[in-house]
């Protein structure tokens, strides 16, 4: 019997599910849950009442460049495990819609991987960043708005 080599047998594949990143200082695992109610690596370091995400690679680093701490910087991927919402700290207040992709939570995300490679951004930058928020800051106004 010959094999018809055109014919791509159908498979029940499941779509790729959307990844999110956590830039962040703190060493976790892989399983482990990033919770709301830890003082926040920004602003005050009050409580935090949400767990921030995004889906860009780009603000996962700029979230673990700024993270306080002298911990190494680090990147999550990470999974919802309760609704999100948009994070009003970079959407229509600061930028019209939410071209960062980030979101929040009041539900944990778990950890399921990490990314080990990736590039910063110029220390310039981040140093100017850095500026920008102790600006900011002094002015009384938070970078996290809970």
């Amino acid at each position: 019997m010959e094999q018809n080599n055109d014919v791509v047998p159908a498979v029940a594949h499941s779509p790729f599910a959307q990844t999110y990143f956590h830039g962040t200082k703190a060493t976790l695992k892989i399983g482990s849950l990033i919770v709301p109610g830890i003082n926040s690596n920004y602003g005050q370091r009050n409580n935090a009442k949400y767990v921030y995400l995004t889906a860009t690679i780009d603000a996962a680093i700029w979230g673990a460049e700024l993270a306080q701490g002298d911990g190494k910087e680090r990147i999550y991927l990470v999974e919802p495990t309760g609704e999100l919402e948009d994070d009003p700290n970079v959407t229509d207040k600061k930028f019209p819609g939410n071209p960062t992709k980030s979101y929040r939570s009041k539900e944990p995300f778990r950890v399921v991987g990490e990314v080990t490679i990736w590039q910063r951004h110029p220390a310039d930058k981040v140093a100017a960043m850095k500026e920008a928020l102790a600006r900011l800051k002094e002015q009384g106004i938070e970078a996290i708005e809970d």
